[in-house]
């Protein structure tokens, strides 16, 4: 090959690893560069008139920040928060006012909420209690180690993406979406043979957690064996914008919506990551609330994957996809030695790409 045509060739070969750098830096110090409350929501326990002054004062000096309102009592706090509709609740005192909390929801968050009431006791000039109501499993006592499960589970899913779409290249649409079901399943029971009895991350439902993985690799694996059909060489990049950029700043693992900008935040809502991470979140901690709604949207997920697929797999057939074929695969041809295969490109930059 002339000189030119391969320097030709290493340039538009670095254009992925290039744009993933940007990707990355925009995505990750976009999402974590200045977290701060947005909306953090927190209670005053109490309804007498101090109670609603404290409260009062805190919404007006916060602003947008915090959401305060005051409850009834702490057994109304500590149910609220069990639900996940407070991030903790202040419970007044003259000479030892409490804290109460919960930092299976969020580490970052606790601490944040811890902050915002040091400073409330600061200017009384008294000590602060800190409750805290999780019931964390002994090998993982931040509670964070679900997020890098999640990690896992996503890396697994789109890395195998780039090796099924170039060594399957020959094969039917419904070879390789079933080998996609296949391979997210092994995925799946790597990630809970992990968890559970080497790291024990997880002490109980281990088969609605396994279950749940499951959901989330395939989903990744559909979409992405889906769009390899018409982005090719561009589709580790472009998962890795849909399942890294996007997906690990917004799942909640570093920082929960009510830490980050409302982009993140919103995203939070619906994407996949945060479907498993605080679908998780809510089997292990917090008994199920909110369960429902984030498997409905891996489900989701899963479907627009099966969408996708279904598109790519017509595009075949009638030709205008990268992988249709009218009989048995070519022979491949042989390659010069300094030479290598876009197949091999491909499978080296997913395999390289650990995030």
């Amino acid at each position: 090959m002339p000189v030119k045509a391969q320097l030709r060739s290493v340039a538009v070969h670095l254009l992925t690893p290039l744009l993933m750098c940007l990707g990355m830096g925009l995505a990750y110090l976009g999402a974590f560069h200045q977290p701060q409350p947005n909306h953090l929501q927190v209670a005053i326990v109490g309804t007498d008139p101090q109670a609603k002054v404290l409260a009062q004062s805190l919404k007006d000096s916060a602003g947008s920040a915090l959401d305060v309102i005051t409850v009834p009592d702490r057994d109304a706090a500590v149910d609220r928060i069990g639900r996940l509709d407070l991030a903790g609740a202040f419970v007044p005192d003259a000479q030892q006012p409490e804290l109460v909390v919960n930092k299976a929801a969020s580490e970052a968050t606790e601490a944040a909420v811890e902050t915002v009431f040091h400073e409330v006791t600061a200017q009384q000039n008294v000590p602060l209690r800190v409750t805290d109501l999780a019931n964390l499993p002994a090998g993982d006592p931040t509670g964070q180690s679900l997020f890098f499960l999640m990690i896992m589970l996503s890396i697994g899913g789109y890395a195998s993406v780039a090796v099924i779409g170039a060594a399957g290249a020959g094969l039917p649409m419904r070879i390789r979406a079933l080998i996609g079901l296949a391979t997210s399943f092994v995925v799946s029971v790597i990630a809970i043979a992990v968890a559970v009895p080497v790291y024990h991350i997880i002490d109980h439902d281990y088969l609605q957690i396994w279950a749940l993985g499951w959901l989330y690799a395939a989903g990744i694996l559909a979409i992405g064996i889906g769009l390899h059909t018409f982005l090719q060489r561009w589709t580790t990049l472009s998962l890795m914008g849909l399942f890294v950029m996007l997906n690990f700043t917004s799942a909640g693992g570093v920082y929960r919506p009510e830490l980050l900008n409302g982009f993140f935040g919103s995203l939070h809502s619906f994407w996949n990551g945060a479907g498993f991470l605080e679908g998780a979140r809510s089997l292990l901690y917090f008994g199920g609330t909110g369960f429902g709604g984030r498997l409905a949207s891996l489900v989701v997920w899963l479907f627009v994957g099966l969408v996708v697929l279904a598109v790519a797999a017509a595009a075949e057939r009638r030709g205008t996809g990268a992988h249709h074929h009218t009989g048995p695969a070519p022979a491949p041809k042989p390659l010069p030695d300094n030479a290598v295969s876009e197949a091999e490109a491909e499978t080296e930059m997913a395999e390289a790409v650990g995030v």
